[in-house]
């Protein structure tokens, strides 16, 4: 996108999340919870990309786009999540629960193609790194938190947390913002928590095996997210230049 559309991408990508709860409202009846977090979705979307934008000069490219789509289905994802949370058909067996498994699955299939277009295109940036890297955290966080509702217990919850509680420890400790080197390992870890969350999501698989599944994804992390503190740890002398997934 050139200056001018990139401008309007916020808005664009605020007025589609708005546009698809609405939808989700009109047909698996989306109750007044899925509605309202669909609209707190776009708002928050609409702020944060539009400022990431302004500090960045306003490029956004054919990358970018990709991760707004996924951005957007993620938007869907936070309705049904809520309305699931909040007792509502979402809860159940039935349309609105595969909704919400198709728009995550829909997500995450497309997270291996916003690299993929970043490097063909030569447009790689520090925005779109970032960018594609908070639609990951949020998507994962909404989805352990529908796991954490269901049979599978609320221990789950620390799939989704636990990037959001190592950024929240950077702030106390300098050194764990230091810019980490690309590992095929983390990303693949990180696409396992998404896979494994969407089949629980998805109800396929007996509660005994979905708390297996769920609690070898989680050992998976942690020795992700440990072995990035050690790498960090060892090198806490080199002062950190941004931010860290």
């Amino acid at each position: 996108m050139g200056g001018v559309a990139a401008r309007r991408a916020p808005g664009l990508a605020a007025l589609a999340v708005a546009g698809s709860a609405a939808a989700l409202w009109a047909w698996p009846g989306l109750g007044p919870a899925g509605g309202a977090a669909g609209a707190g979705y776009a708002l928050v979307l609409w702020l944060t990309l539009g400022a990431a934008l302004r500090r960045a000069g306003g490029t956004f490219g054919p990358a970018d786009v990709v991760t707004l789509v996924r951005a957007v289905l993620v938007g869907g994802v936070a309705a049904l999540v809520a309305d699931a949370l909040a007792g509502g058909l979402a809860a159940e067996p039935g349309g609105a629960r595969w909704v919400l498994v198709a728009l995550a699955a829909s997500a995450l299939a497309l997270d291996a193609l916003d690299g993929r277009v970043a490097r063909c295109t030569r447009t790689e940036s520090p925005l779109g790194a970032r960018f594609d890297m908070e639609v990951d955290s949020v998507l994962l966080l909404l989805l352990s938190a529908d796991a954490a509702a269901g049979p599978t217990g609320p221990w789950v919850l620390a799939i989704g947390a636990m990037r959001y509680v190592f950024a929240g420890a950077g702030r106390a400790l300098p050194w764990l913002r230091a810019p980490l080197p690309h590992s095929t390992a983390r990303k693949a870890v990180a696409a396992v928590q998404g896979v494994v969350l969407v089949v629980l999501a998805a109800g396929v698989l007996p509660p005994p095996a979905g708390a297996a599944a769920a609690g070898a994804a989680l050992a998976l992390l942690c020795w992700s997210f440990g072995r990035d503190v050690v790498w960090l740890w060892r090198r806490r002398t080199v002062r950190p230049e941004g931010p860290t997934g």
